[in-house]
C-alpha cells in the first residue's frame, strides 16, 4: 500500500481539514484552477473553430489551389483561356493527395433591375463543381446542377439578393462587358438559390451560374476554360502542395494557395494562436500560483504533523509526496468543475450559437467552437504537469522543517 497517499486521503476527508483556516484558500485554489481550465479550453475551441471556418468558407469559393495562365492579370477576373487539353483534368489528379478539381470562368458584368444596377463578379461552373461545399450557405431555394435543365439558373448571395430587391424565381438581365468599344452582351438568369457566406467579399460579389454563357460570351471553344480550383486532402501542407503542384503544370501555368491570394485573411488568422497562446499562458500562471499559497498554507497548518511523520522516520521527499498528493487532488477537482462547465457551454454554443458575431469584421455571423477532445486531454495533463512541478518548490519547505521545533510549533 502506498503510505504516503493514503495518510493525504485521510487529511482530505477529515472534518478538521474541512473546517480549517485554510479551508477557503483551497476553495479559491480549486477556484482558479477551475476558471483557468474553462479559459484554456474556450479560447482552444473558439479559436480553432474561427480558424477552421474561415478556412472553410475560403476553400468552399476558391479551392484549396488555384491554376492559371501565368500572366499578370491580379484581378479575381479571366483574362486569359487555359486549353484543358494541354493541362487535362487527369493529369492534375495524377497527385494522390488531390481529392477534386473543377473548371471555372470568371468575368465582369452589370446586374440591371427595373430600380437597381449592380456590379458583379459571375463564375462560371459545369456540372462537376463540387456544390456541396456552397450548401451549408444555402439559405433559401436550391443548388442548379447543370446536368438537366435550365441552364439558365443562378445562385446568388443573401446581400445582392436584397439590394436588387430579388427572389428565389426571379429573372433579371445580366451585362457582360466586351472589349475594344464593343456593345455589352446581355443574359437573362433565373435565380435558383440563395446563399449566405458570412463573407463580404463574397457576398458582395458573386454570383455562380453556368460556365458554357462565359465560353460564347468569349467566344472560347468547349475546351478553354478560366482556371482550374483544386482541392487536397490536408490542409496543413497547403503551401507544400500548391508547390508540388506547380512542378507538374507546364511552365506556362501558375498555380497559387488561397493563402496567397487571400494573404491578409490568412496572416490575420495567424494572430489567433498567438493570443491563445497568451491566454493558456496567463491562465496557467494563475492557476500555479493559487495553488503554491494553498500548498504552503496547507504545510504551515500541518507542521506538528510534519514533525511527527519525521520523529517516526519518515523521509524529507516522504512527507513531501503527501502534501503533492493532497495538491494533485485540488487540482483535479478544479479540473472536473473546469471541463464539465467548458464542455457544456461549447455544446450549447454548438447547438444554439447563443454568441452572435459581426460578420463584417470575423467573417461568420456566430462564434464557431470546435470541440476536439484531443486538444481538451492536452490541455488537461499540460495543467497537471506544469502545476505538479511548480509544487514542488515550495514543497521543499518541508525539509526545512525540524522535527523539534515542528512538534512544539502552536
Amino acid at each position: 500500500m502506498n503510505l504516503e497517499y493514503f495518510i493525504a486521503k485521510r487529511l482530505i476527508v477529515s472534518k478538521s481539514y474541512k473546517s480549517s483556516v485554510s479551508s477557503p484558500i483551497i476553495k479559491i485554489a480549486i477556484l482558479a484552477i477551475a476558471l483557468s481550465i474553462l479559459m484554456m479550453i474556450m479560447s482552444v475551441a473558439t479559436g480553432v473553430g474561427l480558424q477552421e471556418k474561415i478556412r472553410e468558407k475560403i476553400s468552399a469559393f476558391n479551392g484549396h489551389v488555384i491554376v492559371s495562365n501565368f500572366d499578370d492579370n491580379q484581378s479575381q477576373v479571366t483574362a486569359e483561356p487555359i486549353d484543358s487539353k494541354l493541362l487535362p483534368v487527369s493529369q492534375l489528379k495524377k497527385n494522390s493527395f488531390i481529392t477534386h478539381v473543377q473548371p471555372i470562368i470568371t468575368k465582369g458584368a452589370l446586374i440591371r433591375t427595373e430600380t437597381d444596377v449592380e456590379g458583379i463578379i459571375f463564375k462560371g461552373v459545369d456540372a462537376s463543381y463540387q456544390w456541396k461545399n456552397l450548401k451549408e450557405f444555402l439559405v433559401e431555394g436550391k443548388i442548379p446542377t447543370y446536368k438537366e435543365g435550365d441552364i439558365n439558373e443562378v445562385l446568388i448571395s443573401q446581400f445582392l439578393a436584397n439590394r436588387l430587391k430579388l427572389k428565389v424565381g426571379s429573372s433579371f438581365n445580366t451585362f457582360f462587358m466586351k472589349t475594344q468599344g464593343k456593345l455589352p452582351s446581355m443574359r437573362k438568369f433565373k435565380i435558383a438559390g440563395i446563399y449566405n457566406s458570412g463573407f463580404q467579399e463574397f457576398d458582395s460579389s458573386y454570383i455562380i451560374g453556368n460556365i458554357e454563357h462565359l465560353q460564347r460570351i468569349n467566344k472560347w471553344q468547349p475546351n478553354q476554360i478560366g482556371a482550374y480550383e483544386i482541392f487536397i486532402d490536408d490542409f496543413s501542407k497547403l503551401d507544400e502542395r500548391a508547390e508540388e503542384i506547380y512542378k507538374t503544370i507546364p511552365p506556362t501555368f501558375n498555380s497559387a494557395s488561397i493563402s496567397e491570394k487571400y494573404f491578409s485573411v490568412f496572416e490575420w488568422l495567424k494572430l489567433f494562436d498567438f493570443n491563445i497562446l497568451v491566454i493558456l499562458i496567463i491562465m496557467i500562471g494563475v492557476a500555479t500560483i493559487n495553488m503554491v499559497v494553498a500548498l504552503l498554507v496547507l504545510i504551515l497548518e500541518r507542521t506538528q504533523l510534519i514533525g511527527m511523520l519525521k520523529a517516526l522516520g519518515a523521509s524529507n521527499w516522504s512527507v513531501r509526496k503527501i502534501f503533492l498528493y493532497n495538491a494533485a487532488h485540488l487540482i483535479s477537482r478544479g479540473l472536473l468543475w473546469g471541463n464539465g462547465i467548458a464542455i457544456l457551454l461549447l455544446v450549447l454554443q454548438k447547438k444554439f450559437e447563443i454568441i452572435k458575431l459581426n460578420p463584417e469584421s470575423y467573417y461568420v455571423s456566430s462564434a464557431p467552437v470546435d470541440i476536439n477532445l484531443l486538444h481538451i486531454l492536452l490541455l488537461n495533463i499540460g495543467t497537471i504537469l506544469i502545476c505538479v512541478l511548480v509544487l514542488l518548490i515550495p514543497s521543499y519547505l518541508i525539509t526545512k522543517i525540524s522535527p523539534i521545533k515542528a512538534l512544539k510549533f502552536d
